[in-house]
């Protein structure tokens, strides 16, 4: 057999420290099993908790001449540390039931007299095994018997089998008993002694001989227990057989007996009656009490329903009752600017009321209502009712806002005086209606389409007519000189004077038109944007740049005038995106038409003078990059549109100019200057003075074109006239170069086409010399160009023998070509002089230019000479450097 916890000096030295402090004793310590039982209507207990484990502990305190004893109940902590969990007092211990539902007899309760709560079932203990139970409760009745003087109840258990098993198990037992002046002291349990102890038996020392007596007389042997059993059976019917004539010598006390017996049954009997009545009217009792019962909580928990649905219903109806005062406003209110406020507040309770009979706001079981359904169909034709008074009213609101400033001549430029327009007036009425508008939207979207149109279309109208009568008074105010558009054409050399007429006043005219009338369109654009209600960013604060190079104030700067993003710019944004296409298409209805005006003033600029489109295209450009981010959309169309318009009257402009040049190769003869390369140098410099912002493009394109058809059509007049060709290249091209040298140092354009003049000049000089010197010296540089061609194939030494090439050949060709050399070369001069008459200010240039030649050409055939004919001799190089310099 296992052994016991309470031999465990471990779990004894943990007890004493759980303890510790309380100078206290530990006597004994035992583990065991705590679970709860619950009483039964029989009386018996039950178990339905889970055991948990504990440590019962036995100690002992001096109390002055006497002692008290404590039963401790120890827990486990978290750590596995015993610490105290509950505290008895033996003194108080009245009863030891040992619980007769457990078959292994090995769980009991403990019961103490001074329990507040007895209607709490007392804690169940369970030991290991028997021999642990018997242990502890031994332990406890001997402890009870000497320091208190009492036992205490004991149940299901019998004592006799107790002290017969102490009696067993108690082989060495050291008691200790004494009697210290006039008080008892507990006996201690020896420690030493692994069996169970117990201080004194349930049986006194003389009730012990008796039996061991009346056991003597009984001597047998061990192996006659069924002869003693015999003589039990036997000896007890002699007995029964003796009290039954006892009793039968007794009969009248008997009869006295059975007739009370008689008189007590029939009494138990009417009792037993009595009590199935009161039993049955009881029962009856307790059912009527049950029925009552049961229709109470019935009858409250209806009335507990009935409160939370007249709640309900009290909210339901909250939601679906209408305000007279809103009801009147919604269907038959005023909209004048005073009563707005009620307007607005009856359209926040509209928009609330029908979002409160939605889910989530609405319990889904409340939608399918009758009543739920009628209230929203009710408020539905309130919306569509007041939705539709509203937006026949800004309809007309609209309209008749635009008739009075359009039949208000004031409003607009007239003769002699140009006018600004002036749209702070107008936005500000209508902004009064601006919070109606979110409303309308809240309620109908759909209602916003023909409201965006009808404004739109409206002030259309005053947007056209303020800019037409400001560009026509801009037009008439503006005083400028006609230039003619001919500029390249040799007819109109005579004119060409006109052409310097100041007509900067055009591309001011058309400055101004953009610098009054597209921050306007901007801020129309972003009004238009802000007051109909469109979902797209905001990107233009007040006071912002419009125009790329200045604050623009315009004359209605307030919060609600915020700018929109083109469409490039927001692409990725798909949410808004219909949205942002909505509103684009809508200020197309807004603003289409106007550029018709815009395209007048950029027409008229360009029959004043077309160059002017040059400056009118940086103007435009400027604005171009200073709206790409702050812009409505179709203030960009309408900038680029501008700038197409532009840019075509431009290359329209350069198509005839080029056109001008190209009737120059119909001439019959070209000869000396053409006409139209010292006017592309006036027209370049005037072209140059008109350049702003980021035109170069335009006119580098311009210059390209112009130059090269000047190049072709040269070309072409060169090729007419072969013998002059080079005459005619030289001096147009030097003249090219002379007029636009200045130009080419600043423009890069110019100067690429400068280089290009240089390189056909040189050629065309090349060209020009070299048969200015063959006509005079011909012979004499075709013989070395021979012996030349013969070096590539045969040797130096071969040469002389080879057909015209002999020295008497040299001799010959030198002396016709070199004899009276000096008048060969002064005729060369006059030849070259005659040919330059147009442009004498080359012949200084071209002359040393052939002399150099000349020499170049004569040093090659003088070293010829001295390598195939080294024994003839000819005029030395120096000598011909000294008569081409005496020249």
């Amino acid at each position: 057999m296992a052994k016991s916890s309470a031999d465990d000096e471990e779990l004894r030295r943990a007890c004493a420290a759980a303890i510790e402090g309380t100078d206290q004793e530990i006597l004994m310590s035992i583990r065991v099993a705590k679970s709860r039982g619950i009483w039964a209507k029989s009386g018996k207990l039950g178990r339905n908790h889970m055991a948990k484990p504990r440590v019962l502990a036995i100690s002992t305190k001096a109390k002055g001449q006497g002692a008290s004893v404590f039963l401790h109940v120890l827990k486990y902590s978290t750590g596995g540390v015993l610490e105290p969990a509950k505290l008895y007092k033996l003194k108080h211990l009245s009863k030891v039931d040992v619980v007769t539902n457990d078959p292994s007899g090995c769980t009991f309760m403990l019961g103490f007299d001074n329990l507040r709560n007895q209607s709490v079932a007392p804690s169940q203990w369970t030991m290991r095994n028997v021999d642990d139970r018997n242990r502890l409760l031994l332990c406890i009745l001997n402890i009870c018997k000497d320091v208190l003087g009492r036992l205490p109840k004991v149940v299901g258990i019998d004592v006799v089998e107790m002290a017969l098993w102490a009696k067993e198990n108690t082989p060495a037992i050291s008691k200790q008993q004494g009697v210290v002046q006039d008080g008892p002291i507990v006996a201690a349990v020896a420690e030493t002694d692994t069996k169970v102890t117990v201080e004194r038996e349930l049986v006194s020392q003389v009730e012990e001989e008796d039996m061991e007596a009346l056991l003597g007389t009984y001597v047998m042997g061990i192996g006659e227990a069924e002869a003693f059993s015999e003589r039990l059976k036997r000896e007890l019917q002699a007995l029964e057989a003796a009290n039954v004539h006892s009793i039968l010598e007794n009969e009248p006390l008997i009869n006295e007996v059975l007739q009370g017996l008689e008189s007590a049954t029939s009494c138990v009997e009417d009792m037993d009656e009595w009590l199935g009545i009161f039993n049955l009217k009881l029962r009856h009792m307790r059912e009527d009490i049950e029925s009552i019962e049961t229709r109470n909580n019935k009858l409250e928990m209806q009335s507990v329903n009935n409160k939370s649905l007249i709640e309900e219903l009290d909210k339901l109806l909250e939601k679906l009752r209408i305000p007279s005062e809103y009801a009147a406003c919604l269907t038959g209110g005023s909209f004048d600017e005073a009563r707005m406020l009620q307007n607005i507040e009856a359209c926040e309770w509209l928009a609330n009321a029908l979002r409160n009979l939605e889910g989530p706001h609405l319990d889904h079981t409340y939608a399918n209502m009758r009543s739920v359904r009628e209230k929203r169909a009710e408020l539905d034709k309130l919306r569509n009712n007041f939705v539709k008074r509203a937006s026949e009213f800004l309809r007309n609101y609209f309209t008749s806002l635009v008739d009075f400033m359009i039949s208000d001549k004031s409003y607009f430029s007239q003769r002699g005086q140009l006018k600004r327009p002036d749209h702070a007036d107008l936005r500000y009425k209508c902004r009064t209606y601006a919070r109606l508008l979110q409303h309308l939207k809240t309620l109908d979207k759909n209602c916003l389409g023909p409201l965006r149109k009808a404004y739109c279309s409206s002030l259309n109208l005053l947007l056209r007519r303020e800019a037409r009568e400001f560009a026509n008074e801009l037009r008439a105010s503006t005083k400028a000189s006609r230039n003619p558009t001919v500029w390249l054409d040799g007819s109109a050399g005579s004119n060409q004077n006109a052409s310097s007429a100041d007509t900067s006043t055009v591309s001011e005219a058309y400055a101004k038109m953009l610098t009054i009338f597209i921050p306007l369109l901007v801020d129309e654009s972003s009004f238009f944007a802000h007051f109909m209600c469109f979902e797209v960013p905001a990107l233009v604060p007040p006071g912002s740049l419009v125009n790329g190079n200045k604050n623009v104030h315009t004359d209605d700067e307030n919060d609600d005038d915020l700018g929109i993003m083109d469409i490039d710019d927001n692409e990725n944004d798909g949410k808004k995106s219909a949205d942002l296409q909505a509103l684009n298409e809508s200020l197309h209805d807004l603003l289409d038409g106007i550029q018709e005006d815009f395209y007048a003033v950029v027409d008229w600029a360009y029959k004043i003078d077309p160059l002017r489109c040059i400056s009118m295209h940086g103007t435009t450009e400027r604005y171009i990059s200073g709206q790409k981010a702050d812009a409505a959309g179709f203030v960009r169309i309408l900038l680029d549109d501008l700038e197409n318009r532009i840019s075509t009257q431009f290359s329209r402009f350069v198509d005839e100019a080029c056109h001008q040049i190209e009737r120059n190769e119909r001439n019959v003869r070209q000869m000396g200057l053409l006409p139209y390369i010292p006017r592309f140098a006036t027209l370049a410099t005037r072209m140059e003075q008109y350049i702003q912002g980021q035109s170069r493009d335009l006119v580098d394109r311009a210059y390209t074109k112009f130059v090269t058809v000047m190049f072709a059509t040269l070309d072409k007049i060169a090729q007419s006239d072969p013998k002059y060709a080079d005459i005619l290249l030289l001096e147009n091209y030097a003249a090219f170069q002379n007029s636009l040298y200045d130009l080419a140092n600043v423009v890069p354009t110019l100067a690429k086409f400068y280089h290009q003049a240089s390189e056909a000049y040189e050629q065309a000089c090349t060209r020009f010399i070299n048969s200015i010197i063959l006509y005079q010296f011909e012979r004499l540089f075709q013989f070395s160009r021979r012996i030349e061609d013969l070096m590539y194939t045969i040797t130096p030494e071969e040469i002389p023998f080879q057909l015209g090439l002999s020295k008497m050949d040299l001799r010959k060709v030198v002396k016709s070509s070199l004899s009276g050399v000096d008048k060969s070369i002064a005729a060369m001069y006059k030849r070259l002089q005659k040919n330059l008459t147009t442009s004498e200010e080359l012949l200084p240039s071209l002359w040393d230019k052939c002399k150099k030649e000349f020499l170049d050409k004569y040093d090659s055939f003088a070293q010829l000479v001295v390598k195939i004919y080294p024994t003839e001799s000819i005029p030395p190089v120096s000598e011909m450097r000294d008569l081409l310099a005496s020249m």
